[in-house]
């Protein structure tokens, strides 16, 4: 499966080759993003090199919502002086199978001028629904798996 990276098509494709074991190199469709090393945890068999998937799930999940967050403050033009975020995924068996249950995020922005309270309350009424990641897992993604051989 491959998808254009013609951004005015709203796709982007993501690469990932196994490099040993459970660790695999992913490179991103801009050259200039680098690439990310993955692995497993050494309970699964890897050797925790990198993060593994159910971290960056998380980890894009926090992420996200803190852009998105930052976005709404811009337009409202409410400065901060840090915004600070932490997410704790919950993994637990569903069926026999490990599954993230949970994702708890917690985000803690600080504002250069208090006076600006009501407008930080006023974009943390709608942030969220901007985040693009959140929302689809809220949503469930359609996931179209198919392996060649």
């Amino acid at each position: 499966m491959s998808g254009s990276n013609d951004e005015n098509e709203n796709t982007f494709t993501v690469k990932i080759e196994r490099s040993e074991d459970y660790q695999f190199k992913v490179t991103f469709d801009k050259e200039d993003m680098g690439e990310l090393v993955t692995d497993e945890t050494e309970s699964v068999g890897g050797e925790g090199k990198g993060p593994n998937p159910s971290r960056l799930l998380a980890a894009s999940t926090l992420n996200c919502l803190m852009a998105s967050l930052t976005f709404c403050l811009k337009k409202k033009r409410v400065k901060i002086d840090s915004l600070k975020g932490e997410i704790t995924a919950k993994i637990e068996r569903v069926e026999g199978r490990l599954r993230v249950k949970e994702l708890k995020a917690e985000i803690k922005p600080e504002l250069v001028d208090t006076s600006e309270k009501e407008k930080l309350e006023k974009c943390i009424d709608i942030f969220e629904d901007y985040c693009v990641v959140t929302q689809s897992i809220r949503n469930g993604i359609e996931v179209d798996v198919d392996v060649e051989v």
